[in-house]
């Protein structure tokens, strides 16, 4: 297997959880792919700005490789977690579009720059900030997937929608109410 090989085998991992992501956002309205959905406030719209940042930073500044996107939540002044949310500033399509662009400049980093190529992670400690570009592929990948995960169950506490991506939703034909009840009878089993 060559380099070029390896290197389309992994960014078609990461496409493929880059469009279930945004998949995950189709037919809900602004109000429901921004509102937190978790104490912590993970919502759909801030998972795709916060991987925008994580692409752009891991695969691009890394190598310092110039991409001109603006990344306002990782400013100085920004506040903490800005990254994982949408500002009343910015719309849906602007985060969307940010992360589509997102895209193209990591991808073009990935097919242009060798497997073996060292670069720095600057927000990491001294100590380990060096870094491969297959390294951090594979934990933008990782990242990535974690991600969906959480879209997966915020979008199925929305409204139902379930599955890894339209006409392949990975799972078995169930009656998913009565399975939900049979697990909730096993789990009462053991309550206090």
């Amino acid at each position: 297997m060559t380099d070029t090989d390896r290197k389309n085998d992994l960014l078609r991992y990461l496409q493929e959880a880059r469009d279930a992501l945004l998949w995950k956002l189709d037919g809900l309205s602004d109000y429901d792919v921004r509102r937190p959905l978790t104490p912590t406030g993970t919502n759909l719209l801030g998972l795709l700005k916060h991987l925008a940042g994580v692409e752009l930073g891991y695969l691009c500044d890394t190598f310092g490789r110039a991409h001109g996107e603006p990344l306002p939540a990782l400013e100085d002044a920004a506040e903490d977690n800005a990254d994982m949310f949408a500002t009343a500033d910015e719309s849906r399509e602007e985060i969307v579009e940010r992360y589509r662009r997102a895209w193209t400049h990591t991808d073009a980093s990935v097919r242009e720059l060798s497997l073996d190529t060292v670069g720095t992670v600057s927000w990491w400690p001294k100590e380990r900030n060096q870094v491969t570009l297959h390294h951090v592929l594979v934990r933008v990948i990782s990242d990535t997937q974690r991600h969906v995960g959480q879209a997966d169950i915020l979008r199925e506490g929305l409204d139902g929608l379930i599955g890894y991506q339209p006409g392949n939703d990975s799972l078995p034909p169930l009656e998913w109410k009565q399975h939900h009840a049979r697990l909730e009878e096993i789990a009462a089993r053991f309550k206090d």
